[in-house]
């Protein structure tokens, strides 16, 4: 893998901070961004936490606009249990 040089800005205390962090792990600032970097990329990969069943399925139902996915749940959930509130 090719080497780039990257130049990145931040608050002198994050910088500082980062560089701690980097030596008590013995590794370089460079190193460090790059294992950050995959870890997050690969949390925020919706292929890597659904199944293929799941993937497929997507798109498929329309859920109302009007509604927030809080106020879906409650619903749903006051619906199962036959409360409201």
């Amino acid at each position: 893998m090719a080497v780039k040089k990257l130049t990145l800005s931040a608050p002198e205390e994050v910088i500082a901070e980062t560089k701690l962090i980097a030596a008590k792990k013995r590794t370089s600032v460079s190193a460090l961004f790059v294992r950050l970097f995959r870890t997050i990329d690969q949390e925020f990969d919706p292929k890597d936490a659904l199944g293929p069943i799941t993937l497929r399925a997507s798109g498929i139902v329309k859920l109302p606009t009007k509604q927030t996915e809080r106020e879906l749940l409650e619903d749903a959930l006051a619906e199962k249990y036959g409360v409201r509130g």
